[in-house]
């Protein structure tokens, strides 16, 4: 038993996320999907069921004892998150996920200030959740998108990012880790150079919060977004965290109830943050399911977790280099639990149906980052994601099941 095994006890951890100790087509199932969606431990479940059994009522407006349980569970939730980002309660709005936090900052805080000649910077590493929104407010305003390239590792380029951090930069935008390639990036120090030159910073947290500890403060960023779904929390919310600043300076990205102060027919004014940013009946359940989530993962020893994480890619990858024909796809030196690869003669939707059949459930495609293939060569690839919760028995398991894609092809 090695002293990272020792530490982190996975088996006990197993336990908690039922959904782990089923067979599909009458093989243990095992999860290399987590990148895509993070299995839910039973606490998740409970409280959104405790919800819909109990405490079922709309949240702000009521005064009946279910509308203030709801109201409680709803806010404190958002208390849970602040905690789990080292942020400031108000300073979190609930959205959808990644995607929508994205679109929000696009549209109410860039737009505003994006005039024609301006320009937005992505990398080449991005999911189309934090390139597409960029194209839409630089059509909407005449500004211009830039690309940082990355090398033949899956790293971004240094030098031409400090090339391209200019006087008519207005945002940049970026990743905290790679979804298709597992690449972590630098953001401390992206956000110090970016700072340098009076440059805005937002971060696609969706693969940085389920990996290990994220302290907003201490990155410096101005916006950090990630979605509860690869959190270990439900599916259809998220969190956008953002400088009170900057959020109470940007006007409301949707209008409708909840989010007013006062309405009239001439006019009206808007709540403080971050309500200002949540109309109408938000995803109440999804909130309380995210705050037990974040509860989960608070008290989860953080450190060993990542580097149990670690152990399993360090495996995995050790194992995969020795299948004849296999190519892994980004080799970043400092990278999340994700293993994206080719193999020889196979497509990668074929290698993902016959591992389905093996029990093995990994993710074949483009991963929503068609650009990144490009940059690459492929058309797509499959993908193995771990989680704090896999195991190297199941690192096994794959690289068996690989081998019987190898014996189907040739």
């Amino acid at each position: 038993m090695t002293a990272t095994q020792q530490a982190f006890d996975v088996q006990a951890v197993r336990r908690d996320f039922p959904a782990l100790a089923q067979e599909v087509h009458g093989r243990p199932l095992v999860y290399l999907d987590s990148a895509a969606t993070a299995q839910k431990p039973r606490a998740v479940v409970e409280a959104e069921e405790r919800y819909y059994l109990r405490d079922c009522a709309n949240v702000h407006r009521g005064v009946h004892a279910l509308a203030e349980r709801a109201t409680r569970a709803y806010e404190e939730a958002r208390g849970k998150v602040a905690r789990l980002l080292n942020a400031e309660p108000r300073e979190c709005v609930f959205v959808r996920g990644t995607t929508e936090a994205i679109n929000l900052v696009a549209q109410s805080f860039a737009r505003p200030r994006l005039r024609e000649g301006d320009e937005v910077l992505v990398t080449h590493l991005e999911h189309h959740a934090n390139i597409v929104p960029w194209q839409l407010v630089c059509e909407q305003t005449g500004a211009t998108l830039k690309v940082v390239p990355i090398d033949d590792r899956g790293e971004l380029v240094w030098e031409a990012l400090e090339a391209l951090l200019g006087p008519r930069t207005k945002v940049l935008s970026v990743s905290h880790a790679s979804n298709a390639l597992g690449t972590i990036n630098p953001i401390a120090k992206i956000v110090e150079l970016a700072r340098s030159r009076g440059v805005p910073v937002v971060v696609d947290g969706a693969q940085g919060v389920p990996h290990g500890p994220v302290d907003v403060k201490a990155l410096g960023c101005d916006f950090y977004a990630f979605s509860g779904h690869k959190a270990f929390g439900p599916t259809g919310i998220g969190v956008l965290w953002g400088k009170a600043a900057h959020l109470e300076a940007m006007p409301p990205y949707q209008g409708g109830g909840d989010m007013i102060r006062q309405v009239t027919f001439a006019k009206s004014t808007w709540a403080p943050i971050p309500v200002k940013f949540e109309a109408g009946t938000p995803n109440i359940a999804g909130v309380i399911g995210l705050g037990a989530a974040a509860d989960y993962l608070l008290a989860l020893d953080r450190e060993a977790a990542a580097a149990w994480e670690q152990e399993l890619l360090a495996r995995a990858t050790a194992a995969l280099e020795e299948l004849p024909g296999l190519r892994i796809v980004g080799q970043a030196r400092d990278k999340v639990s994700v293993v994206s690869f080719t193999l020889e003669g196979a497509h990668p939707h074929d290698i993902a149906t016959i591992l389905d059949h093996e029990g093995v459930a990994v993710r074949a495609g483009h991963h929503c980052a068609q650009p990144l293939m490009e940059r690459f060569g492929v058309p797509a690839t499959a993908r193995a994601s771990f989680a704090f919760y896999n195991t190297l028995e199941e690192v096994d398991a794959l690289v068996a099941a690989l081998r019987k894609v190898q014996e189907l092809f040739g």
